[in-house]
């Protein structure tokens, strides 16, 4: 891959840029933010690092559109951050003016590229790249299940006090409290979580990874997490770089899938060249089915609040 553009140069942006040039995924990564000289600095602290970590990705920072031209991947991560008290939701009307601009510029720029949105309210912000930039569904996507997934794992790993190599999770739905982990689905090892853990243990891990984002706002008192979502980013762009086909979480646009139509929801997606090749349908409880519709509900319900 030639280029991967990441638009904001934030916590978050620039960690996402660092793990795609340690994992050279791209033969050059631009870092765009509006602050004056803050990518340009950034660039070139991590490029500074490379003849430590070992890469050859390229990494420049700009305030404008141009060294952006012709991205296959762009991810944008421009937005303002969660503070305290705040939810994703109370970030939609600023940070939808916000994707609705960066969004425009993407396409002129890029207009063949695959855009993962990253800025919250997720599901939202993916609906409006969706519908602004006039791309086919497998190019827009959001990152929310892989981070959603990771932190049921790390809690899973920690709970069990085994590796976290062998817990594999699955959550399903919008990026929020509404969101729908599906025990069932998840393991250690190959062996259910059920037969390790009592249900007790299991929904207190459940609700701890609804509210996963909300716990670090908290401590951190002003901003958000960054460091998993961007390694959880860069899981997203290295399957589509190099084609693996890996079936991850995304916030995808669904037709008809799940039942669910008209909206960005979190479903397991095959990530390939060219974006989503294959959201994959997995069988359902009647209980879980409900709570994934729920959550598809509540983002619909912020959908209809946006004005485009």
């Amino acid at each position: 891959m030639q280029k991967i553009t990441v638009v904001g140069a934030g916590h978050v942006g620039a960690t996402v840029a660092q793990y795609c040039a340690l994992e050279e995924l791209a033969r050059q990564i631009v870092l765009v933010d509006i602050i004056e000289d803050l990518p340009q600095g950034k660039a070139l602290d991590m490029w500074e690092s490379a003849p430590v970590s070992l890469f050859d990705t390229r990494i420049i920072g700009a305030n404008d559109y141009g060294p952006t031209e012709g991205s296959e991947i762009v991810v944008i991560t421009s937005g303002l951050p969660r503070k305290p008290g705040m939810s994703r939701d109370d970030l939609r009307e600023k940070n939808v003016e916000i994707a609705k601009l960066v969004t425009a510029e993407v396409v002129k720029a890029s207009p063949d590229s695959i855009i993962i949105m990253v800025a919250n309210p997720l599901d939202v912000m993916s609906w409006v790249a969706y519908k602004v930039s006039g791309f086919p569904k497998s190019r827009v996507m959001g990152m929310a299940g892989i981070l959603d997934t990771a932190r049921f794992r790390s809690f899973i790993a920690e709970k069990l006090d085994v590796s976290t190599e062998d817990c594999q999770a699955m959550v399903l739905g919008g990026h929020g409290d509404s969101m729908v982990p599906l025990p069932s689905y998840t393991s250690v090892s190959g062996i259910p979580l059920k037969q390790l853990m009592s249900e007790k243990d299991i929904d207190a891990l459940v609700e701890r990874t609804r509210k996963g984002g909300g716990e670090i706002v908290a401590l951190l008192k002003t901003g958000s997490a960054y460091y998993a979502p961007g390694v959880a980013v860069a899981q997203m762009v290295e399957s589509i770089a190099k084609d693996k086909k890996r079936i991850l979480p995304c916030a995808a646009y669904l037709e008809g899938e799940y039942g669910i139509k008209d909206t960005f929801v979190g479903v397991p997606c095959k990530l390939g060249a060219g974006g989503i090749k294959e959201i994959i349908e997995v069988e359902l409880t009647d209980e879980e089915r409900e709570a994934l519709h729920t959550s598809a509900e509540l983002v619909k319900e912020q959908l209809a609040l946006v004005e485009l």
